[in-house]
């Protein structure tokens, strides 16, 4: 089976050529919410409709729902175009979701809300066309154009460069390498593309005008590598150090300031500060509709349950947590047998533990439902990587590389693995091993958006996928 690497070339990207606060970072969390906001207000306005407390109420929770917005500036049309519309309608199913649940439809005018359901998506597309063009605009200008080199021509130099040349709103001119090693110790690209060695950097960049650098190596006590930041700094190219980490999974890298000591992180958790809020409160909100609309459903589940074989109603099976901590999932019993120790077998097809009303919950992933309580006791989330056994843990966890990194959050009820398929009986160290890299590139890529995509691709899995048991 061939894998996706864990560490590629648009992850260097996200990592370290992205700037969080850049204008068009800044423009795009808020263009997708404001832009929701004022169409709603503008449509009120237009149709001489009255703006009340029930319409300021879904104006906030639109905000909150929707910011911060992502950035599709450097997404192709189409990509934008899909991502806009998928986003919006899992938005809107949300929202009727908690309009029905807490009877508030009546509060707003029909035709109102159908205008606002068609005009906003393009809307919201047409903001986005119209900022790729300003960017596309002002990066072919002469003026904003930024030449810039690498020093150091291996795999980590080479990942840069490409990583450069791939920056679609950026406006960087890759000129080439500089390394002191002959062509055959070079990557072949840096070999086709090699300026000079170490002592010809300085004067090449004041010649031509560089104004970035970026240095792939190691920054030891060589007296080389010393001698070039000294003779760099004679020039007016800005300086960046790129470390070779490439032989890890970065999750979430970024350059922090510890009391006034530069650390670049490279594994962290993607919910920390406002992240972490927004995603406890999109939790709470979410599980708790939920519950409320399928309690009839649980009540009749329980019922099936009891009747069809006996033993408990719920399953509560040890697995890890965030932070590895131990915690008890929540799930309706599907089998004879309720297996909890260090040794548990995974369900298979045609499993004679399952019962025959048990293969209908696992066919239509009902009997993960009594997880939302779970949801709202802290203990899981609605999206995240799908908490395993504690036996399968420690079994994995010396198996493959990485795999302990999906716990640094709340484990989910569903994930980014799930809705590619990656579903039921990982009988094979390559089929958990994919899984755990969908894991690990949910937690590079986290958002709110991302999650509202996530759980209406489970939704549409669980009304017509066939192959879970």
């Amino acid at each position: 089976m061939q894998t996706r690497p864990l560490f590629d070339d648009r992850a260097l990207k996200r990592t370290f050529f992205s700037a969080p606060q850049s204008v068009t970072s800044l423009a795009a969390a808020f263009l997708e919410p404001l832009i929701s906001v004022v169409a709603f207000l503008a449509l009120h306005w237009l149709h001489d409709e009255p703006i009340q407390r029930s319409t300021l109420i879904l104006c906030l929770l639109l905000f909150a729902l929707t910011f911060p917005g992502r950035n599709r500036f450097a997404d192709k049309p189409f990509e934008a175009a899909t991502d806009i519309a998928a986003s919006w309608l899992t938005l809107l199913a949300i929202l009727l979701l908690c309009g029905y649940a807490t009877k508030s439809l009546s509060f707003f005018d029909a035709d109102l809300l159908l205008a606002w359901a068609f005009v906003t998506p393009l809307l919201q597309g047409g903001a986005v066309w119209i900022g790729q063009r300003v960017i596309a605009q002002r990066a072919a200008s002469q003026q904003a154009r930024r030449r810039a080199v690498v020093v150091g021509g291996g795999p980590a130099g080479v990942k840069v460069a490409r990583a450069l040349a791939g920056l679609r709103e950026d406006s960087t001119d890759f000129a080439g390498y500089f390394d002191d090693r002959v062509e055959e110790r070079l990557h072949d690209e840096a070999a086709a593309k090699r300026l000079g060695g170490l002592a010809d950097a300085a004067a090449w960049i004041r010649a031509n005008n560089v104004r970035e650098v970026y240095i792939t190596l190691a920054l030891g006590s060589q007296p080389r590598i010393v001698s070039l930041l000294e003779e760099l700094q004679g020039t007016t190219a800005s300086l960046f150090f790129v470390p070779d980490v490439f032989g890890i999974s970065v999750i979430q890298g970024r350059l922090q300031d510890v009391n006034g000591v530069p650390v670049v992180g490279i594994l962290e958790t993607p919910f920390t500060g406002t992240n972490d809020l927004i995603k406890r409160a999109s939790d709470v909100v979410l599980a708790s509709a939920i519950l409320v609309l399928i309690s009839p459903l649980l009540a009749f589940i329980a019922l099936g349950v009891k009747l069809s074989s006996p033993g408990p109603i719920i399953f509560a099976q040890r697995r890890n947590g965030i932070d590895d901590s131990e915690i008890m999932v929540y799930k309706f019993r599907t089998m004879t047998v309720q297996e909890n120790g260090g040794i548990v077998r995974q369900a298979t097809r045609n499993d004679e533990r399952i019962t025959r009303f048990g293969c209908f919950l696992r066919r239509r992933s009902l009997d993960e439902l009594p997880q939302f309580i779970n949801v709202l006791q802290g203990h899981m989330s609605i999206v995240g990587p799908r908490p395993h056994a504690v036996a399968h843990n420690e079994e994995y966890r010396r198996l493959i590389k990485a795999y302990m990194v999906r716990h640094k959050v709340r484990p989910g009820i569903t994930g980014w693995a799930q809705v590619h398929g990656h579903r039921g009986e990982t009988d094979t160290i390559e089929k958990m091993q994919a899984r755990v890299e969908y894991d690990l590139e949910y937690l590079r890529n986290w958002s709110l958006g991302l999650d509202l995509r996530i759980i209406a691709r489970t939704i549409r899995l669980v009304l017509f996928d066939r192959h879970a048991y």
